[in-house]
């Protein structure tokens, strides 16, 4: 394995990171993560046509870059340093991968190349309002009817289901439990008897829904029944994706912090003179790097399909949730009075991390997994 990113990928990172700085400036941000929509399509179909980045790690057959986990998570980096509000995470990364796990030939090339182009947004819809995300939580039923299939059942912290043109859902045959009897399924958005509303959360800027399914009519997704593999290496990347973004939010607050204590005077000196600053600066950096060092792994042992991929996807996950949470405190504390003000931009931040650092599991559940996977 490498430990350290080719020139290309160099290149791609800059044109990522400049292409934020111009579409996602921290007055973009705000302006977005007020309104109910969430992003801007405007930005969006830019996305996909200056970089291509909807359709990354979607291989070239169905209308993809095909490029590795490694450029993914480098763009979700990125887009972590910008709080770049999109669709982006539920679709180009949660709904498109469990298409890639779960579909068959025909729905990847029906379902991919719109996706690829930003022609279409999709949504996963796999928690419930009991807040697990694998499954042993998943209790919505599929059951089939005259040769139709309808859904029934709750699922909650939906990422941007509002704006999804269609559902992936996962749900199981009636009677089962465990990794058995689970499937994924097709499900339009403004399908009869689906209803949805947009939750009240810390995070404006990553929205999250509630959704209702009472005998919904929908579409099996590749085999049903034993998706259970499947599912579970969905979530595998995007436990790493979400931990690459989360250090990119890191180094951004870590950034800022810096840029503050060398102007902000007390007592004649600037703060960041103080021994103790320095201290707290230098503390979050190291950390900040170990975090770096462990999501990089798990992006590269992504892109290679290892042994240890579980382990390392769980390890990322947790100790870059930790990370992103001290980091987003500390730095408040550096910023002092003004840092949780709202005129200040950490405090958008720290309720990124807050949330981040729960979803699709917080760092204990991880650390449950991570000695789980070494002990098999």
């Amino acid at each position: 394995m490498r430990y350290s990113f080719t020139d290309e990928q160099t290149q791609f990172r800059d044109f990522v990171r400049k292409f934020m700085e111009t579409n996602s400036p921290a007055t973009e941000v705000r302006r977005l993560m007020e309104t109910e929509q969430g992003y801007d399509s405007e930005v969006w179909d830019k996305l996909a046509g200056s970089l291509g980045l909807q359709g990354l790690h979607i291989p070239e057959a169905y209308g993809g870059q095909g490029f590795s986990a490694i450029e993914l998570c480098i763009a979700l980096e990125e887009m972590g340093r910008a709080l770049y509000c999109s669709p982006y995470f539920g679709s180009s990364v949660l709904a498109t991968e469990a298409i890639l796990q779960a579909g068959s030939e025909e729905d990847k090339l029906k379902l991919l190349p719109d996706l690829a182009n930003g022609k279409k947004i999709a949504a996963l819809a796999l928690a419930e309002p009991e807040g697990k995300w694998d499954a042993s939580g998943i209790s919505m039923t599929a059951k089939e009817e005259n040769g139709q299939t309808r859904l029934n059942g709750s699922k909650s912290f939906v990422v941007d289901s509002h704006i999804a043109d269609y559902l992936v859902v996962v749900a199981r045959a009636p009677g089962s439990t465990g990794n058995t009897g689970i499937g994924f399924y097709i499900v339009e958005n403004t399908a009869k008897g689906l209803d949805s509303r947009l939750l009240s959360t810390i995070d404006e800027t990553r929205k999250l829904s509630l959704l209702q399914f009472s005998n919904v009519q929908a579409t099996p997704l590749g085999s049903t029944g034993n998706a259970g593999e499947a599912l579970e290496r969905t979530l595998i990347l995007a436990y790493v994706g979400l931990a690459n973004e989360m250090i990119g939010c890191a180094q951004k607050l870590l950034e800022s912090a810096l840029d503050y204590v060398k102007l902000r005077v007390q007592f004649g000196r600037t703060i960041g003179s103080f021994q103790v600053t320095k201290h707290k600066c230098a503390d979050l950096l190291l950390e900040i790097e170990l975090a770096k060092s462990a999501a990089y792994y798990a992006a590269e042992a992504a892109a290679e399909n290892t042994a240890d991929l579980s382990s390392v996807a769980s390890l990322a996950k947790a100790y870059s949730s930790d990370t992103f949470m001290r980091t987003a405190t500390e730095t408040i504390q550096m910023h002092g009075g003004i840092g949780f003000t709202w005129e200040n931009d950490t405090h958008l931040y720290f309720k990124r991390a807050k949330s981040s650092e729960v979803f699709l599991g917080g760092p204990e559940l991880h650390r449950d997994l991570l000695l789980k996977n070494l002990n098999k």
